[in-house]
This record gives C-alpha cells, sequence and structure tokens, in this order.
C-alpha cells in the first residue's frame, strides 16, 4: 500500500491470527520514511494504529525513585550519576526500606499504577540485591506494579527478581549503535542486550527504550526505534527521554532538540510497536503542555508523575492534574 506522500506503508491490523507470517523487520529506511512524511501525516498514522491497541484517552502513571543515588563507575556522557563528572550530586547509600515504601505510598495516592526504583551502579552485587528484592516485595504488598533499574545482571540475579515478583525491568538501549561509542565507552550497547536477554528469559516485562537530543542525526534516531521494534518480542514499555544537559557532564552544553522531531520520535515508536507502552519520561519538566499533548496525539499513553526523575525534575502533580482534566484524559 502507498500513502499520498509516495511512502510504502504497512497495512494497519490490530491482531495477528496464529497463520500469519512472522513479523518482518523494520529497516532503517523504513523508519526513516516515517519520519520524513509530512507531520500531519505522521500523526494521523500514528494515531489510527494507536486507536486499534490502545484506549486514546487512557495514559498510565508510573513514579520513579532513586534508591542509591551518585557514585556510579559508569561514563555514560548523559548521566548526572557518574562519579568521574562534577555534577554537585551527593553521594548517597541506598534508601532505607521505609523511606521507600514512604514514598511508594505517596505515589499511589498521587495516581501511580507503576513504582519504579533505580540505583546508579554498573550492576548489583548480590549484598546489594538482597534489600532490593525485599523493596520490590513491600511495594507489591501496596498494589502497585514494581519496576527496578539496577545496571547490567549477573547470571542468576533476574531469576531472583522475578522470584521476588518484579513486573518491569528498566535498561535503555540510550541510542543507535554507530552513535554508543560517542556517548558511552564503559560498556557496549551489547552489554545491555545481554541484561534484557536475562531479563527476558526470567519472564519479566522489558522496559527499553533510549534518549534523544545528545547530538545524533535523526538516521540514528530511526536506527534506535528500528532496533527496539525489531528485538524478538518488543519492550513491553518503550521511554523515550528527551535529554536534560547537565552541566559537568560531556553533554551539558548539548543543543535541544527541535520539539517537533521529539514528537516524530515519538510517532515512530507507536508505529513501529503498536502493543508497547510508549513513556514520555526525562524532559518533561521542559515540554509545555501542548508539546505533550502532541505526543499523546502521536501514540504517548505513559507518562512519569511526580516531582523528580531520578536526578531531574517533572512538572508538579497538580499541573499533570489539570493538563489532564484540560484534554480529557483519565490516569490507569
Amino acid at each position: 500500500m502507498t500513502s499520498d506522500a509516495g511512502v510504502v506503508e504497512r497495512p494497519l491490523q490490530a491482531h495477528v491470527p496464529d497463520s500469519a507470517p512472522a513479523r518482518q523487520p523494520w529497516q532503517v529506511a523504513e523508519v526513516m520514511a516515517l519520519f520524513e512524511l509530512p507531520f500531519m501525516d505522521l500523526l494521523y498514522r500514528a494515531q489510527q494504529v494507536h486507536r486499534l491497541h490502545f484506549d486514546p484517552n487512557a495514559i498510565q502513571r508510573s513514579t520513579l525513585l532513586s534508591i542509591k543515588t551518585g557514585g556510579c563507575s559508569e561514563d555514560c556522557g548523559y548521566c548526572s550519576q557518574a562519579a568521574r563528572y562534577d555534577t554537585g550530586l551527593e553521594r548517597e547509600r541506598l534508601m532505607p526500606l521505609d523511606e521507600v515504601l514512604e514514598n511508594a505510598r505517596a505515589a499511589k495516592a498521587k495516581g501511580a499504577s507503576r513504582f519504579c526504583m533505580g540505583a546508579a551502579w554498573r550492576g548489583p552485587k548480590d549484598k546489594d540485591l538482597e534489600p532490593v528484592l525485599e523493596m520490590v516485595r513491600e511495594v507489591k504488598k501496596l498494589g502497585l506494579q514494581t519496576c527496578v533499574t539496577l545496571g547490567m545482571l549477573k547470571e542468576g540475579q533476574a531469576e531472583k527478581l522475578a522470584d521476588a515478583g518484579l513486573d518491569y525491568y528498566n535498561h535503555n538501549l540510550d541510542t543507535a549503535p554507530e552513535f554508543y561509542g560517542q556517548v558511552i565507552t564503559t560498556h557496549s550497547q551489547q552489554d545491555r542486550f545481554d541484561t534484557l536477554d536475562q531479563v527476558r528469559g526470567a519472564g519479566i516485562n522489558v522496559c527499553s527504550g533510549g534518549i534523544v537530543g545528545m547530538g545524533e542525526t535523526r538516521r540514528a534516531r530511526a536506527a534506535l526505534i528500528a532496533q527496539l521494534a525489531n528485538m524478538e518480542t518488543p519492550p513491553e514499555s518503550v521511554p523515550i527521554n528527551n535529554l536534560v544537559p547537565i552541566p559537568g557532564t560531556p553533554l551539558g552544553d548539548a543543543e535541544p532538540l527541535d520539539p517537533f522531531e521529539f514528537v516524530r520520535t515519538i510517532a515512530a515508536a507507536r508505529i513501529t510497536m503498536p502493543a508497547s507502552y510508549v513513556r514520555l519520561s526525562a524532559g518533561r519538566q521542559q515540554m509545555s503542555d501542548e508539546m505533550q499533548a502532541l505526543c499523546f496525539m502521536a501514540g504517548a499513553n505513559s507518562m512519569f508523575y511526580g516531582e523528580r526523575l531520578l536526578t531531574t525534575g517533572l512538572p508538579d502533580a497538580d499541573g499533570d492534574d489539570r493538563l489532564f482534566q484540560r484534554l480529557g484524559l483519565k490516569s490507569v
């Protein structure tokens, strides 16, 4: 099928029959063609796909808490928590269980349905993992979905998290393979895939997305989306982060991404991963209400909600509630 713009389109499909052929991988050129559609055509197509799979007026809310801040040994060029960068961030010990539960109760009271916990580690030692497992078990008892982001996992750790009842593990691909080495050198993108394979093998839902606005090209953004979509099972949750430049990091002076390009990225994620939740993540505090509304139109149906996203800010919850009222959205 060919669109009016001359772009070959894949047919819209609400479900895949058992007898249907295997899903064909997305080529980077195909995703690039989506990015290059006229803006209104792209949003129209993304909204069509979105409505086949989701309630278009329902947004899933998650809260992310930093349970262990600062002191990470990695050199991710965007991260305020890397020990090698002087960002003014104080290193903190692992948060005690009662404080984590206090935050989880507050998140639930404000309307979050998922509680995510992040620790600034290259990967957890087994002794570090034990208190996190207790956090997962206790947060689950509050009736919240649980998610953790702990870095790279060693053999057997994913199974321990699964046994504790973990619902989601977050580990982002960050950016395209050809751009990855310009952002991170202390580990490879394959290391990230190895952890995601362990998570998937343990039966835990995958949360994996990326960061845009780091100086990458449009083709690199398309390549990132293609990588995510072409996983054997695409991530159930896809956070799309708009870089918040942190002074003191290598990307502290990065030029902001054009807002319409960010919306295009959301739309490309929705079209290529029709059954995934696409989440507005870092950078939402810098977005106008109008830009967020365009992102929802483009297929974003999840958001981080609360005072902070690890070490960067988020819009206040009351402001989010007002936006939901203005747009007729409901929280799930």
